[in-house]
């Protein structure tokens, strides 16, 4: 998924006389067909399976929490903690690497989103259904129809107008974020309480139920935006957008949530003897939080002006086969961890935060 990641973001940087969707229109039939598979399998779709990961995490570090002992108020404050260092280390990054950073979003949304550890089975799903629908209003603000050409806050000329640019653009993402993860962040948090992740054989017809309709609604919705930013259909009118655009982000949501079921059906065929692929895919999942920053720094490098300045050079594909690279280099450095022992960085840092632990206890853990 964090593949996924990097394919949503990096096309974003493109620059282009039109611009569609964050694609170029002007591309060739590979870049046609690059950006169908992008529209059709990445967009919306990878952002709602972190988020009901995120909420499977807190649920799980509360019933830990619960288990040993402690009380809710050193439970929510252990968690307000991790908010804490989620907003920190978003506002670094999108400072100094890359604007579109949800860090601080996910963050914001932990501080407010722990009071629903103390609501009811129902009013969680209640609430998580309430906005998923909002993500089925009609609205020309989806990014997925958005005609708007990457600005002076994700390609600055030079950094001081990036600070001047990012730190006025960056609470609206961190504040206005949660609101588009706070439904999987809410069925995360339900799923969690069952560990329906973690013990898949007590699950198995949900998980496959949610695999099948969530993965093939995704595809389905994402059609009528992804034939049109592949220019297979043509543009229609501003109505029709507006449906168009909602449509595609709210199937996204349930996208990842089969996403999440599918891995997990296919992890669970390979938990009996993981061979060398998926013991190094797997350890990019324990160190997704330094992973996901090396892809931020990649983005700066690799798009920023007065750094690589490739956002005029690059095609869809070629800023795919970037994606695809950097992800893979996340791999090799990941399982390069996981064979000589260290944690990684960030991963560190994080648990050294919320749980005040030292180094010592964080290695012996």
């Amino acid at each position: 998924m964090l593949l996924f990641i990097a394919l949503a973001n990096s096309h974003y940087f493109l620059q282009s006389r039109s611009v569609l969707g964050g694609f170029p229109q002007d591309g060739s039939g590979l870049d046609r067909a690059v950006t169908w598979l992008i529209a059709t399998f990445v967009d919306g779709r990878a952002f709602p399976m972190f988020g009901l990961l995120f909420g499977y995490g807190v649920a799980r570090i509360a019933a830990r929490q619960t288990a040993a002992g402690r009380s809710w108020r050193s439970t929510r404050l252990l968690l307000w903690r991790r908010s804490l260092f989620l907003v920190v280390l978003g506002f670094a990054d999108a400072m100094l690497f890359y604007i579109g950073d949800i860090l601080g979003a996910y963050g914001v949304l932990l501080f407010i989103g722990v009071w629903a550890l103390r609501w009811k089975d129902r009013t969680i799903l209640l609430v998580a259904l309430f906005f998923c629908l909002l993500r089925w209003l009609p609205s020309a603000d989806s990014m997925a129809i958005s005609a708007d050409a990457p600005d002076r806050s994700m390609l600055p000329p030079d950094l001081f107008t990036g600070f001047a640019e990012r730190v006025v653009v960056h609470p609206f993402i961190a504040l206005l974020g949660p609101i588009g993860f706070a439904c999987p962040f809410l069925v995360g948090v339900w799923a969690g309480r069952r560990r329906i992740l973690e013990q898949p054989q007590k699950h198995l017809a949900l998980l496959r139920w949610t695999a099948t309709v969530g993965v093939g609604a995704a595809v389905a919705g994402a059609q009528p935006a992804s034939l049109m930013l592949a220019r297979v259909i043509s543009k229609p009118s501003t109505d029709t957008l507006a449906l168009i655009g909602p449509l595609h982000d709210a199937t996204g949501v349930l996208g990842g949530f089969g996403h999440a079921a599918l891995i997990v059906l296919i992890a669970r065929r390979l938990s009996a003897g993981p061979g060398p692929i998926t013991l190094a895919v797997a350890a990019v999942g324990q160190r997704s939080l330094t992973c996901y920053l090396v892809q931020s720094v990649v983005w700066a490098v690799a798009f920023t002006p007065y750094l690589g300045g490739l956002a005029d050079d690059l095609t869809v594909t070629t800023t795919a086969l970037l994606a695809t690279a950097t992800w893979l280099t996340t791999v090799l450095m990941a399982d390069w961890m996981r064979r000589t022992g260290p944690r990684g960085p960030m991963e560190v840092l994080i648990r050294r935060f919320t749980y005040r632990t030292s180094s010592a206890s964080i290695s012996a853990v």
